[in-house]
């Protein structure tokens, strides 16, 4: 039998192997069966599962290749050679293994039992989990032994209102994990792929991991959002895709994850993505760009025993005199995006609450850069959203589109020409088809790409629909385009006023990428372009899915409904119900999310003897300061290894009440460097090491200084106190609701580019007006969902 113990070297897959993605499960007294096969039936594989009680999983993976027919006199004989305890029963059909959790009895496996399909990306579908089942591996003789324990009940109850049917998506073919530029430059498949940040059951699928060396029967689950649509410019179909993907790490609610941990990871760490094709059978061109929001990366808290609606922050400046925490987590930006690191810092400046992390952030920012060299300086922006958006909330969008468009211009976007798959490697995605390596080319490429970027109308670079020719069937060689660095936004939550700030990025970046792609002419897109509406209604999508998740409400929508024309009655009765429903879901429903996250992501192990989960969270200091580590004796090890992806509970991981918590109640290219291997321990909340394998695959990292920081009187520093403080733009220039003659990329172009800011941004008519007196009469009903299913009164 093959057990985690077992010294094996990685097996090779067949490429075909590598597209199971329907199961069937039998049992028998002493056994599981699964069989699985591809998607047209035309091979089956097999993997045992012994249900004695073991101390480890027993697990027995058969090495051959069964055609339908042979599966179908196998499943007969082994039902045949357990007649004498009854048979082999089937027990269910499913989509995948999440993985296998064991509190203080016996295993569980996690399967998916539904799923819908949300979308594709080059042919490969995208599928939402619809439906999942925990099944109890002990059989009748050893189920009797824990059956009335109150601990493992209670366990089985706290994993169960981790929702998986909300927002957990998967691709049994395409690395959806990854960035397509990380994808397209640096193809990686198997184990690697569950060592990212952003697969959620990293720890659930390591131990069938460990004894099958592979990844075959398992799917990696990225938790976020996932949205595709189709644009029609220009007389194209333009297939557009927005994802963001939720780091594993540091993860959890609110006011119980706040700031950063030692290890440099911070709470709400979220990658999104948007990516542009022509939606056609073979696209030839493709791009995608990428940005990052996350908390401030400072020790700080706040105090939820008091039922205030904004508690007061505590800053933890004695845990992090040196900045340590907040320089690793920017190196760890860097091995994942490379340089420069931007930072858009939206806090405000003359509240008394957020005031102190700003000044606290702009000193380490400071600290971190006159310690660093040069070409490693963290570029930054403190701009007060709340204070510039007083006088018209729309306003706002005009100076960040400002900023977007800058930051664009120091990151750029990923751009290239792909080779579509032969019928043969239909398993894989594309390849680029110009094989430059991305930094060799960026400095002979240069001026192609920074004229893209500042909206010159010379596209001989990027071309458009008019420079291809028209007697080729294949489009005109054009060099790719790479992003190095990234956008990092930040409020306080970085929920709300972020995700305003990822809107005109994502805007800012649609116009460089439709450009590219030869659909439009000008690389500048309008606020009042239908298709800026429609990406709003993305990314205002994007930002209630994720608020939900961390916050327990949709996302405080004031500047997107002010810019749609809502009257202001209407968006203040929103913003106060919603903050009403996320003071609620802080106070009562956080605690046993963020415990049932612990236990699905690994942060805690149950073990006989030592203090149960709901002894130890009583209160938010330990979600927040002291990370759990209950791992004893027996931590679950890492072994690295090759396989192939592929797909991944009765019970719904769906919601439940504190009481569960409550002791009274009942139950890129490679880098210069490669990474170093992750710890095999689950340690200060995190399952791994800072810097996981996928990170370092794709963008050049210069090296980093290892100098530590040392302690710097605050007399040395100018700290930011004013409306706007940057190194990397003027913040009178960001303040000039003009456009620089010399900054044409800044410039928003638009067919109503001569009339007034005024007239172009509020876009109130008396149709509109109407409008709102119409939803005033459905306002129950919407209340009635937002109670129900969290979601938006209007959009």
């Amino acid at each position: 039998m093959a057990t985690a113990s077992a010294a094996a070297q990685p097996k090779p897959q067949e490429a075909e192997a590598a597209c199971l993605q329907s199961f069937e499960l039998y049992e028998s007294e002493s056994t599981f069966y699964i069989f699985g096969t591809n998607s047209d039936k035309t091979l089956w594989r097999l993997l045992k599962i012994d249900r004695s009680e073991t101390p480890e999983l027993d697990i027995d993976e058969c090495s051959t290749v069964y055609t339908e027919t042979e599966y179908q006199e196998l499943l007969n004989d082994l039902d045949e050679d357990h007649r004498s305890t009854g048979g082999v029963k089937f027990v269910t059909k499913f989509y995948g293994i999440i993985g296998f959790v064991k509190f203080l009895g016996p295993f569980y496996m996690l399967i998916i039992t539904e799923l819908r399909k949300i979308g594709e990306i080059f042919d490969h579908p995208v599928y939402q989990v619809t439906k999942t089942s925990m099944v109890e591996l002990a059989n009748s003789k050893s189920r009797s032994s824990f059956l009335s324990s109150k601990d493992e009940n209670r366990y089985k109850k706290i994993l169960n209102t981790l929702d998986l049917r909300k927002d957990f998506f998967f691709c049994y073919s395409y690395p959806i994990m990854r960035s397509l530029q990380k994808n397209l430059t640096d193809p990686q498949e198997g184990w690697l792929l569950y060592e990212s940040t952003f697969v959620w059951n990293e720890f659930l699928t390591r131990r069938i991991r460990n004894c099958l060396r592979s990844t075959l029967w398992t799917v990696a689950l990225v938790y976020g959002f996932f949205k595709q649509d189709k644009f029609a410019i220009s007389g194209k179909d333009v297939m557009f895709t927005l994802i963001a993907r939720r780091s594993r790490h540091y993860a959890g609610t609110r006011y119980l994850k706040r700031g950063v941990n030692k290890k440099g990871r911070v709470a709400n760490d979220v990658e999104t993505e948007q990516i542009v094709y022509e939606a056609v059978t073979r696209p030839t061109e493709v791009s995608s760009v990428v940005q990052n929001r996350g908390s401030i990366p400072l020790f700080w808290s706040q105090d939820t025993s008091k039922l205030h609606i904004k508690p007061d922050i505590t800053l933890h400046a004695e845990k992090d005199k040196n900045y340590e925490a907040t320089k690793l987590h920017f190196e760890n930006l860097r091995k994942r995006y490379g340089n420069p690191i931007i930072i858009l810092n939206l806090i405000k400046t003359r509240e008394r609450r957020e005031s102190i992390l700003r000044r606290e952030f702009d000193k380490a920012i400071r600290i971190i850069n006159e310690f660093d060299s040069e070409e490693n300086h963290l570029r930054f922006l403190h701009w007060d959203l709340h204070k510039n958006s007083q006088g018209k909330p729309t306003n706002v969008l005009d100076v960040l589109l400002k900023v977007a468009f800058r930051a664009l211009r120091l990151t750029e976007f990923f751009y290239c020409q792909v080779a579509p798959p032969s019928e043969s490697e239909t398993a894989h995605w594309p390849a680029l088809l110009n094989s430059h390596d991305p930094y060799c080319c960026d400095e002979s490429n240069s001026d192609i790409s920074q004229e893209d970027i500042s909206g010159s109308s010379d596209s001989s670079g990027n071309g458009t629909a008019e420079d291809k020719p028209e007697t080729s069937e294949l489009p005109q060689l054009k060099p790719p385009i790479f992003q190095k660095g990234v956008l990092r936004t930040n409020c306080i939550d970085c929920l709300d006023r972020t995700n305003v700030a990822q809107y005109a990025y994502g805007l800012a970046a649609l116009g460089h990428q439709l450009h590219a792609l030869g659909c439009v002419e000008s690389p500048e897109l309008g606020l009042g372009a239908p298709l800026a509406h429609h990406l709003m209604h993305f990314y205002e999508r994007m930002g209630d899915t994720l608020a939900v998740q961390y916050s327990g409400s949709a996302a405080h929508n004031k500047i997107f409904s002010a810019k749609r024309g809502h009257l202001k009655l209407f968006i203040r009765s929103q913003e106060f119900f919603r903050t009403l429903q996320r003071h609620y879901s802080n106070a009562c429903i956080d605690a046993n999310k963020q415990a049932a996250i612990n236990l699905f992501l690994g942060y805690f192990q149950p073990e006989q003897g030592n203090p149960a989960l709901w002894e130890l969270e009583s209160s938010s200091e330990e979600h927040n300061n002291e990370p759990l580590d209950h791992t004893g004796d027996n931590p679950i090890p890492k072994v690295k290894s090759e396989g192939s992806l592929l797909c991944v509970s009765n019970a719904s991981i769906s919601g439940g009440s504190n009481e569960l918590l409550n002791g009274a109640q009942p139950d890129v290219i490679n880098e210069l460097q490669p990474s170093k291997m992750e710890s095999d321990l689950v340690d200060e909340n995190e399952i791994s090491q800072p810097f996981e394998s996928e990170v370092s695959n794709l963008r050049y990292t210069p090296t980093v200084s290892d100098n530590h920081i040392h302690h710097v009187p605050d007399s040395q520093f100018d700290y930011c106190n004013g409306s706007g403080d940057s190194n990397f733009l003027d913040p009178e220039w960001l303040s000039n609701s003009g456009n620089s003659s010399d900054e044409r990329s800044i410039a928003i172009s638009s067919p109503d580019a001569h009339r007034s800011t005024e007239n172009v941004i509020s876009a109130i008519t008396p149709g509109t007006m109407e409008n709102q007196v119409a939803e005033v009469q459905n306002l129950p009903q919407h209340f009635v969902q937002w109670v129900n299913d969290g979601d938006t009164f209007w959009f």
